[in-house]
């Protein structure tokens, strides 16, 4: 039991060779998160600049993008403030170590990095927070939380804010924005002179495009000038008449049917000119009735006699003769 409670003294209790290398992690923690919101903040210029340029430029969104690089330029800065407190505790840790109080030319510096630490995404702050606890007691940081008697730092204070900026100054970082990427815009509503402290107004719209979707956006803004009314009917009546032939009856509200794109009407492709030869089918007159017993013969025409000559040595061939049967068949015909 003695030595779990020397074990926990020890480890609750403030040990400055611990705090030391706290300290010099911090610094180039610090350095490294500060490099690293630096090059964001360039990129969010660009991108502001970006929508101002366009037609019509989007002030109401770049506003708000202005908002949040004002934040992350507010926390570069007191980024650095603090890094350089980290560095100056890290060099007198013996002096610190060796008082009882805390020095009166360290109060403010200590305060203010405890003070901060719950607001900065530095990790090791939170273990210098636990070492001056130790050291100087509870009531010492309670009066740097709560800022009793002004001793904290008042520009990073003012840098770690969760207040919004002011609306002129969000106005002033768009114009100096334009003005390096070369971008011609001026404030479509310039911040009035009795708004200027004030934070920025909450958007509106004015800068949204109508049908911006659709490309429609000058006849959208002719239209709808306001609110429909959801109630009013629109549509046609399509009703015929009735079965005495009076006035209609029957009809509905249909509304028009606008394609969104035009409908092509059906090609209808021209008949072909070359017309298909059909069969030739002779006539009942032409097509004489044919018995399935008939056989058709074939009776080749007798060639005519050449002119004989006295010279011929060959005598002319006498005539076929015809064969009977054909003859009978024919005649029989």
């Amino acid at each position: 039991g003695q030595h779990t409670t020397s074990c926990r003294m020890f480890s609750f209790g403030f040990n400055a060779t611990k705090l030391k290398p706290q300290l010099k992690m911090a610094v180039h923690r610090f350095q490294i998160s500060a490099n690293k919101k630096t090059a964001i903040l360039k990129q969010q210029m660009r991108e502001i600049a970006v929508m101002l340029a366009e037609d019509p430029p989007r002030d109401e969104l770049a506003q708000i993008r202005a908002e949040g690089l004002i934040r992350e330029d507010n926390a570069v800065e007191a980024y650095e403030i603090l890094q350089l407190s980290c560095e100056l505790l890290a060099e007198r840790i013996k002096l610190i170590g060796s008082a009882k109080d805390c020095p009166p030319d360290l109060v403010s510096s200590i305060s203010t990095i405890i003070w901060a630490a719950d607001r900065v995404d530095i990790p090791e702050l939170t273990t210098v927070k636990k070492q001056f606890r130790a050291k100087f007691g509870k009531k010492f940081e309670e009066d740097a939380i709560n800022n009793v008697g002004g001793i904290l730092n008042e520009r990073v204070v003012s840098k770690l804010s969760i207040e919004p900026p002011a609306a002129y100054l969000v106005q002033v970082y768009l114009e100096r924005i334009c003005e390096q990427f070369e971008v011609d815009w001026k404030p479509k509503n310039p911040v009035a002179p009795d708004k200027m402290a004030e934070p920025m107004e909450a958007p509106v719209g004015y800068s949204v495009q109508y049908a911006g979707a659709s490309g429609f956006g000058e006849v959208a803004a002719s239209v709808n000038t306001g609110t429909m009314d959801t109630d009013q009917e629109i549509g046609y009546y399509n009703g015929g008449k009735g079965d005495d032939g009076s006035g209609g009856g029957g009809g509905v509200l249909i509304p028009p049917v606008v394609p969104s794109t035009p409908v092509a009407e059906p090609v209808v492709q021209p008949a072909s000119t070359t017309v298909p030869a059909t069969p030739y089918v002779p006539s009942d007159a032409e097509s004489p009735k044919k018995d399935f017993e008939e056989v058709d013969i074939f009776v080749p025409a007798i060639p005519s006699a050449p002119t004989s000559t006295k010279d011929d040595t060959n005598p002319p061939l006498p005539p076929p003769e015809a064969d009977t049967n054909a003859s009978s068949s024919v005649s029989s015909y």
